[in-house]
């Protein structure tokens, strides 16, 4: 059974085989308590503003843990390339807030 969804972006193909491709399993997350996250500060290349990172995610989710950490902060962010940023610098609250959902922090710098 395929779903519609998925061939939406299939315009036209003279391909028979085009309309069933193999279905791609999502990435698995691993729990919490077996990440290791690092979390720090950063200023230099951002026009003067600081940022708060975390790095050391793996697995499916960061878009929705980031943005679960910028709701409980109240700031801006983006994960892109592995790494969580959020705006301001929020080192302490978003480490304990990690720390609150299971996650092993470390706190760099």
């Amino acid at each position: 059974m395929n779903d519609w969804k998925s061939q939406l972006s299939l315009v036209y193909s003279t391909n028979p085989s085009a309309a069933s491709q193999p279905d791609i399993e999502p990435e698995q997350s691993i729990e919490p308590n077996k990440q290791n996250l690092v979390v720090g500060i950063e200023r230099k290349g951002r026009g003067g503003k600081t940022v708060t990172w975390v790095r050391g995610y793996t697995g499916a989710g960061i878009d929705i843990l980031c943005k679960n950490l910028k709701n409980r902060c109240g700031a801006g962010g983006t994960a892109k390339d592995g790494e969580i940023i959020i705006q301001g610098d929020k080192k302490q609250t978003i480490a304990e807030l990690l720390r609150q959902m299971g996650y092993k922090v470390k706190i760099s710098g």
